[in-house]
């Protein structure tokens, strides 16, 4: 170890990085394919991009030379109207990823302890552990539910500050019934709620509307999956108002940039054609789970999410076939923990997209007959 290395701090010094997903580009590159052959379907992204309105609107950009409002008041106002809660419960940032660095920042220290409920979104995690905390882990049921009891006794034991839950949750696309969460909410700890995928949800509307009445509940949400932003950075969250001015004080000031404002506001203004647009990709997803379903080698668990969590219930398991759908530019997330062995979870493509990777899912088990017809 150099005499520089040695000054970093030794919890990030140790610690695994995060390992993200690579864009288009790159992966035409590796593979020597053209960027429209690639079939992304491994990071949760909207397949039909932007909107028209939303592209003009970054066209038509102003400002762009000056710096942004650091309050974002013009795109809180947009929320506000949207959600009908007051602007002073909202705090927008670069992603909703930024704003779950800001609260781990905000609620934790080193040694100070997170709930941790694998599997799930792994930035909880990482996030909590760039600020030295203790990661208490309590692993979901096998129907991926949350062990209440288990967290509980977690809480009584290690009394740690906040937990982290993504409704639906990522990988497996189930959503906290509202019993659970109110369960939750008695305990003496923040909780935060991570609501990325709820515009794909038939029924559950989410808990943004509930953050006024609890003082221990923050709601995430983000632009990038149902209005297609995800390349933008753009995420909000509404957060009880004793909160704000401690989150104001720690943010960047200039966290939000003039264009991820402007198509902002321009998504809320398209809101109904966007959420017209999630009921569509619902549609491709009960399609595309009756068509996994299929397959006897898989196990494709039911999803109220933008995507399919399957289990590949025979050799040579989940890890071969990503690589089979790789090599013909289909990417899927490959998962092999210990709450998740040979899985992958795919992204619901355009019906084009579906349908070619369930040829090549087909392709991948012929020799051994694994498809009713």
């Amino acid at each position: 170890m150099s005499e520089m290395t040695a000054l970093i701090r030794r919890h990030i010094r140790e610690m695994a990085p995060y390992q993200p997903i690579e864009p288009v580009d790159v992966l035409a590159k590796k593979l020597g394919l053209a960027e429209a052959q690639i079939i992304k379907l491994d990071a949760n992204e909207n397949p039909y991009g932007l909107l028209p309105e939303i592209e003009q609107t970054l066209q038509n950009l102003r400002y762009v030379h000056q710096y942004p409002d650091p309050e974002s008041r013009a795109l809180r106002r947009a929320l506000a109207e949207y959600h009908h809660l007051s602007a002073e419960h909202f705090l927008v940032g670069a992603g909703a990823d930024e704003l779950i660095d800001l609260v781990t920042r905000l609620f934790l220290g080193p040694g100070d302890g997170i709930i941790h409920c694998p599997p799930t979104f792994g930035m909880y995690a990482f996030d909590a552990q760039l600020q030295g905390a203790r990661i208490i882990s309590v692993p979901r049921k096998p129907d991926f539910s949350l062990d209440l009891p288990a967290i509980r006794a977690a809480v009584l034991k290690h009394q740690p500050r906040i937990i982290f839950v993504a409704s639906p949750n990522n990988p497996d696309g189930q959503w906290v019934p509202p019993g659970v969460l109110q369960q939750l909410l008695e305990l003496p700890l923040m909780v935060v709620v991570d609501e990325a995928y709820v515009e794909f949800a038939h029924a559950f509307k989410g808990y943004l509307h509930q953050v006024p009445l609890h003082d221990n509940l923050i709601v995430l949400r983000t632009f990038s999956k149902w209005a297609g932003l995800a390349g933008i950075r753009l995420g909000y969250g509404a957060f009880p108002r004793k909160l704000l001015p401690y989150l104001w004080k720690i943010k960047q000031p200039y966290n939000v940039s003039v264009a991820a404002t402007s198509v902002g506001i321009a998504a809320l203004k398209q809101a109904d054609k966007l959420h017209a647009l999630a009921a569509k990709i619902r549609c491709d997803r009960d399609k595309l789970m009756a068509s996994l379903q299929r397959f006897r080698w898989l196990r494709p668990y039911p999803s109220e999410a933008n995507f399919i969590l399957c289990r590949v219930a025979e050799p040579p398991g989940a890890g071969a076939l990503k690589q089979h759908l790789a090599l013909r530019g289909i990417f899927v997330r490959y998962f092999q923990t210990p709450e998740l062995q040979d899985c992958i979870r795919i992204t619901v493509g355009t019906p084009e997209q579906n349908e070619i990777l369930l040829q090549h899912l087909q392709e991948f088990y012929v020799p051994n007959p694994g498809v009713e017809s």
